[in-house]
C-alpha cells in the first residue's frame, strides 16, 4: 500500500511539472499577444481628437465614423488677401515692401467644394504614393496645401512672388498653401498642428519643444515620429519648414484617402 502511494505521488508530481511547464510557455504565448495588441493600439492612433481644432466653421467642417475623417471645405481664407474680390471684406491691398518683386496671379478667391475623407487610424503605406500637384491636405481654417510642385511651364521659386501678405495665393480661384500659412503660425502658435495630409497624418509648423526643425530632422517624406502637445504617446507627423520642399517631400507617408470636388 505505501508503495502504491508513493508511485501515486511521483506520478501526481511528474503531471504537475509537465502542466506547470505548459502553463509557462502558455502564459508566455499569452504575454507577446497582449504585447502585440498594445503595439497595435499604440500605432493606431485616433486623429478625430484634433477634429475641434478645426475652427473656420464657416467655411469647413469635420465628421467621422468607425474608420474615416471626412473634412468638407469651400477653402475661404479667414484672413485678408488682395486675392479676394475689391468689393469683399476680406480684400486688402498688397503691402509688403520688402518684396519689390511681387506679381499678382491672375486669379481670384472663390468658394470651393473640397471633401477629404481620410483615415481615422492612419498608418504607413507599404508602397508610398507621390502627392498630387493640386490639394494634398487640408488647415484648419479651411486653406488647402499643395505640394512644393509648380504648374508646367511655372518655376515654384518665381511663384513666391505671387504669394499674399499670408503667403497664399489662388491658381484659377483655388486659393492654396505652398509654404507656411504665417496667419495661423502667427495666430496659433509656430509650434501648433495646422491640419492633415490625405494620408491622416497631421501637419505642424516649423517649430518642435523650443527649436526650429530643418530639413535635416526630417525623413524623406518631410515628417518623422514623435510626441507633440496633441498626441503625447507619440505619432508621425509632417512639419513645415522655410526651405524646399516646405510641406512635403517624396510622397505621402501613409495610405491616402480620397479627395472630391
Amino acid at each position: 500500500m505505501q508503495k502504491l502511494n508513493w508511485k501515486v505521488a511521483l506520478l501526481a508530481f511528474g503531471t504537475f511539472m509537465f502542466t506547470a511547464c505548459g502553463s509557462d510557455d502558455t502564459a508566455t504565448q499569452i504575454d507577446e499577444e497582449i504585447d502585440d495588441e498594445v503595439t497595435d493600439e499604440v500605432t493606431k492612433v485616433d486623429i478625430s481628437t484634433v477634429a475641434s481644432k478645426f475652427y473656420h466653421t464657416d467655411a469647413v467642417s469635420v465628421t467621422f465614423d468607425d474608420n474615416w475623417v471626412t473634412i468638407t471645405s469651400s477653402n475661404l481664407p479667414d484672413h485678408k488677401s488682395m486675392y479676394y474680390p475689391m468689393d469683399d471684406p476680406l480684400y486688402e491691398a498688397y503691402d509688403e515692401p520688402d518684396n519689390p518683386d511681387f506679381k499678382k496671379n491672375p486669379g481670384e478667391i472663390a468658394a470651393q467644394n473640397y471633401v477629404f475623407k481620410i483615415p481615422r487610424y492612419p498608418s504607413e503605406a507599404a508602397v508610398k504614393e507621390s502627392t498630387p500637384m493640386g490639394p494634398m491636405g487640408v488647415a484648419i481654417n479651411s486653406i488647402v496645401f499643395f505640394n512644393q510642385e509648380a504648374a508646367p511651364d511655372d518655376d515654384i521659386l518665381e511663384e513666391l512672388n505671387t504669394f499674399d501678405q499670408y503667403e497664399g495665393h489662388p491658381a484659377g480661384d483655388a486659393y492654396h498653401y505652398h509654404i507656411e500659412p504665417i496667419w495661423l503660425t502667427e495666430n496659433k502658435g509656430s509650434d501648433a498642428f495646422l491640419g492633415f495630409l490625405l494620408d491622416g497624418f497631421p501637419v505642424y509648423g516649423p517649430m518642435e519643444n523650443g527649436v526650429e526643425i530643418t530639413n535635416d530632422d526630417l525623413d524623406d517624406y518631410h515628417g518623422h515620429t514623435t510626441a507633440t502637445a496633441d498626441f503625447p504617446d507619440g505619432i508621425y507627423h509632417y512639419h513645415i519648414t522655410a526651405d524646399l520642399p516646405w510641406i512635403n517631400g517624396d510622397g505621402f507617408y501613409g495610405e491616402a484617402g480620397t479627395i472630391t470636388q
